[in-house]
């Protein structure tokens, strides 16, 4: 059994441990309620610009842009994983990650081959050592995404997808749900598809001014540039959840480990006692 003076050092450890994991998720529920503010402020015109792209895509206007045109054979495909940067946040991390080895698996399977932008450090640092080839990649976003970081890795993947290099485009991100659940999704960027959620019993058509093409192209890069703005907004609001949770976790664990320790290091120490005492009586009683 270990001396008492042991087990007192492990308890402060442990309470040390606490204070740390506390003070973590109280600066996490404090970031959180400013990410899940800005994810909830992008989400309307995210949701708004990828509905009107979606009935652009099934439109009929004298000028089709290449992210319109489907390809008739499909031998190359891009994905754009976005992660946080900082551990300590649960299985958020895990969950994408899974997500996309099982489609990259997919993909191997129907003999595409894959090419990937990392956002985020954790994904970063898991493609290069599977060996994926990454096209581009960004770190360190801190707490607010900002666009113009954002735009220069997702060009590699678009003037990609222009040249021909891949044929079709895929976000992978966290969607926020609730404090207490956040889900992995997979988000087919290009070309456009029809949208999910819509009856398509009809679909929109446009008038241009000034003319087809210039209004065409500006709307669809703000349409790559409000989903991926969106989907780092929703990882960032899900990165803090998943880190208040996970310190607060971290925080009752460790005080039932403290209250663990303690009971055995008073048990040690009545052990201690009653030898001492019964050492006392036994010389005593031999005088």
């Amino acid at each position: 059994m270990a001396s008492g003076k042991e087990i007192r050092t492990k308890i402060k450890s442990v309470e040390n441990t606490r204070k740390i994991t506390r003070a973590m998720e109280m600066v996490a529920a404090a970031k959180m309620r400013k990410a899940q503010e800005r994810m909830r402020a992008a989400r309307p015109y995210a949701e708004k610009i990828a509905n009107v792209a979606a009935h652009l895509s099934q439109a009929h206007p004298e000028y089709k842009h290449p992210f319109v045109l489907k390809r008739d054979h499909e031998k190359r495909v891009g994905a754009i994983v976005v992660t946080t940067d900082k551990g300590l946040c649960g299985g958020l991390n895990t969950n994408i990650l899974r997500l996309l080895v099982n489609q990259m698996k997919k993909w191997d399977a129907a003999k595409l081959g894959v090419d990937v932008s990392a956002i985020g450090n954790k994904g970063l640092g898991f493609l290069q050592r599977s060996g994926a080839n990454v096209l581009s990649q960004v770190v360190a976003l801190g707490d607010t995404p900002h666009m113009d970081r954002l735009i220069g890795p997702v060009k590699v993947m678009l003037d990609a997808y222009r040249e021909g290099k891949i044929d079709t485009l895929h976000v992978f991100y966290n969607r926020f749900i609730n404090t207490m659940k956040q889900e992995p999704v997979m988000v087919q960027l290009l070309p456009l598809s029809a949208p999910a959620n819509d009856d398509l019993k009809h679909y929109w058509d446009y008038i241009y001014e000034p003319d087809a093409k210039e209004v065409v192209d500006a709307l669809l890069i703000r349409y790559v540039e409000a989903l991926i703005y969106q989907a780092v907004a929703e990882n960032m609001a899900c990165e803090q959840s998943a880190r208040m949770v996970a310190m607060k976790a971290a925080s009752d664990n460790a005080k039932n480990v403290i209250g663990e320790l303690k009971l055995v290091y008073n048990k040690t120490r009545q052990a201690a006692i009653t030898k001492e005492l019964s050492e006392i009586v036994a010389g005593a009683a031999a005088v």
